[in-house]
């Protein structure tokens, strides 16, 4: 047994030594990883230079207000345009393009006009009659009726077809909706085409299938957000609730860590119960209501969400998860109910580590400002970047050119050389973009924008674990507490991390930003992929996307235990995170008993208190309860709010109890640390608590039997 036990130490490392100055993290230390602290330095300097080349080249007025096609503002005051202030789209199914998310612009033709269009009319049938001058107006300015139909259509002159529209920020969209189960353009009223046929407005909708999807995602949009502008303060007030019951949570688990993860468990338990009794009281509900035994696959997808609730099939599907969950934590709790013991003895330590250093629970305020920061910096340089582009202009021929595909200017073309050389070239709007070196350069850019910004928020995360790691390490391995607890320890980790170990945080930051942004390369091959039918792409893609998945999980989880080792002892990023790994390995049992243990218990309590705000999110935007004479604003959607304050909640909780669980792994990496370092005697005492020893240590004895008697 001895041989085994030495093999495996071997396998996995030399355990620590008793050192009699060892007393906690250390302070005498020097910096690490210096040439990536160098490189960081760099790259910050580029990433600024570029964010200053983007704010140079770059009008995010292209994003707010209107642009046509020359790249000329609809409705402002001093263009020729001051009296245009909407944009009307030639061709609107290229909004759907792709393209959109990058360059923020359609790639169709685009032109100011003083107001929308109300009426259906094709180009064919107006050009010749009395509704021409109508039309006329939403033609190319300076457009004059002397070129045949496929002409005008072939150079971009004049749409092919006006659809009843209706502005939204001041841009024309189709006014497109629904009337007794029937996709509708306009109003359901007659129109008269060029051939003196009276036709139903309906026919229009033959016209504009193609865009169907967009303009119901754009409605879709619409409504959504109408109901934030009309139920945001209500969702504020949910987060503040949310904030003070996570806070409240946390501090009763401060003094009753054993009886808070009880109530904590039982209350889960509850919850999902009621959810279970809830769904079942709808199903019931709705046995015999006309319609409500209609299959969701029948059913297809609806942008009314609320259908899907008169079904008895979603209620069923609703009562079947929510079972399932319940089944699978009641049994978890069963076959782990005496980790749960040992787990509540860790959470009991860990409270009593943050209530010496309770601005720990300030702490991720700090992240989420820098956070902040970071997505701002980013979201604003890629909207410059994006706005960076211009209106090119390609000379297009129908006959042989020598200048065909060459770039032009579309108001000089007229009387230029190239207009002589080639009497039946047009100068033609081609895309959005550029011909100069910037302009080449931009994809590369969007690309490092968001490489940095990965990088950048991969740090300031590294950053919080390396601070709340070396707090937590002070209280540990003072052998006397609270006594032996250094003043500030929060502060004097942060100074730490930030003088030593900027390098180490950045070479860990940028290992998970290269996985990241690979996964976002793989994310955009596999859109450009759907549409192929290459059976083995699309396996090779889904087994990339997982390896690299895992892989980004992997790296997290030893990152994490490689900056608390940074934390304690102030080695390089490698150094830190090879012991960290065969300490863990050495260690691999309480791993599992311990770490996923208080996992699973912190989720639990993340999931009550997300579970407890969405309830009362559920009854109060339903209306089934009031606050004081106040009630819910009426929505067109009431899940938009009740989602938004879930998911708010749930970021809230996870942010609180984020602290709690980087001080659990920081307290079970020191707790394994002091059983190799020592033994226990006067010589060699422990440095965790008489109460954290005595379970943890049955604990690992009644593991070590077990394991012998399983050899």
């Amino acid at each position: 047994m001895a041989g085994e036990r030495q093999h495996y130490y071997g396998k996995h490392g030399t355990p620590q030594k008793y050192d009699p100055a060892f007393k906690g993290p250390i302070y005498n230390r020097g910096c690490t990883d210096i040439i990536c602290c160098v490189f960081l330095l760099l790259a910050i300097v580029g990433y600024v230079a570029v964010g200053i080349i983007a704010w140079t080249h770059g009008d995010p007025r292209k994003v707010i207000y209107p642009t046509d096609s020359r790249g000329e503002f609809c409705g402002q005051k001093g263009t020729k345009n001051a009296n245009k202030p909407y944009l009307f789209y030639f061709n609107i199914v290229k909004c759907a393009s792709p393209l959109v998310l990058l360059e923020f612009q359609c790639p169709t033709p685009q032109i100011c006009v003083e107001k929308c269009p109300n009426r259906y009319l094709t180009y064919l049938n107006a050009h010749k009659s009395q509704d021409f001058e109508y039309y006329k107006q939403f033609c190319v300015p300076g457009f004059k009726n002397n070129k045949g139909v496929a002409e005008v259509l072939r150079d971009g002159d004049c749409p092919a077809v006006l659809t009843p529209s209706k502005p939204l920020a001041q841009r024309c969209f189709p006014a497109i909706h629904t009337h007794k189960g029937v996709l509708m353009v306009g109003n359901e009223t007659t129109y008269e085409d060029g051939l003196g046929a009276r036709k139903n407005i309906t026919e229009l909708v033959e016209g504009a299938k193609k865009a169907n999807g967009v303009l119901e995602a754009r409605q879709l949009a619409m409504r959504i957000f109408e109901d934030y502008t009309v139920s945001w303060y209500w969702i504020v007030i949910g987060l503040v609730i949310a904030m003070v019951i996570s806070l409240l949570f946390i501090v009763l688990l401060r003094f009753l860590a054993g009886i808070m993860v009880w109530v904590m468990i039982v209350m889960v338990i509850l919850v999902l119960g009621y959810g279970i009794f809830h769904c079942y009281m709808e199903y019931a509900r709705l046995r015999g209501e006309a319609g409500s035994d209609i299959s969701l696959v029948d059913l297809g997808f609806q942008t009314d969400l609320r259908v899907y609730l008169h079904l008895r099939q979603t209620w069923m599907a609703f009562m079947i998860i929510l079972s399932i969950l319940e089944v699978i934590i009641i049994l978890l709790l069963i076959f782990l109910r005496k980790r749960i013991l040992i787990a509540i003895a860790l959470i009991k330590e860990a409270s009593r580590a943050v209530g010496y250093v309770m601005c720990s629970l300030l702490y991720p305020l700090v992240t989420f400002f820098l956070l902040c920061l970071c997505i701002a910096y980013w979201a604003s340089t890629a909207i410059f970047l994006s706005t960076s582009n211009e209106a090119v202009y390609k000379i297009f021929s129908d006959t042989a050119c020598s200048v065909a595909g060459k770039t032009c200017n579309p108001e000089t073309f007229p009387s230029s050389n190239e207009s002589r050389l080639c009497p039946g070239a047009y100068c033609q709007f081609a895309f959005y973009g550029g011909e100069s070196n910037y302009h080449r350069a931009l994809l590369g850019l969007q690309i490092f924008n968001v490489f940095m910004f990965f990088w950048l928020a991969n740090f300031v995360l590294a950053l919080g674990q390396v601070t709340l790691a070396g707090a937590f390490a002070s209280y540990y391995w003072a052998l006397n507490k609270p006594d032996d607890l250094p003043a500030f320890p929060l502060f004097s980790a942060f100074g730490r991390a930030l003088r030593y170990h900027t390098g180490s945080l950045a070479f860990g930051a940028l290992i998970l930003a290269i996985v990241q942004i690979i996964r976002v390369m793989l994310e955009y091959l596999d859109q450009r992929l759907k549409a192929a039918e290459n059976k083995f792409a699309k396996f090779l893609m889904t087994c990339l996307k997982c390896c690299f998945w895992c892989l980004e999980k992997f790296i997290k989880f030893l990152n994490r235990n490689a900056y608390i080792m940074i934390a304690i002892y102030g080695t390089n990023f490698c150094t830190s995170a090879r012991n960290a790994f065969f300490l863990l390995m050495r260690n691999i049992i309480r791993v599992a008993v311990l770490d996923k243990v208080t996992d699973f218990l912190f989720l639990l309590g993340k999931l009550l208190i997300v579970g407890s705000v969405g309830i009362l999110a559920f009854f109060f935007f339903t209306h089934r309860i009031r606050i004081v004479q106040d009630t819910a604003p009426p929505l067109n959607y009431y899940w938009v709010p009740i989602l938004t304050v879930i998911i708010g909640s749930y970021l809230i909780a996870h942010g609180f109890f984020s602290v709690y669980g980087m001080c659990v792994d920081t307290l079970f990496l020191c707790f394994c640390e002091d059983l190799e370092r020592n033994d226990g005697s006067q010589e060699r005492p422990y440095f965790m608590s008489p109460e954290l020893r005595d379970i943890l240590l049955k604990g690992s004895a009644e593991e070590g039997k077990r394991a012998d008697v399983e050899e």
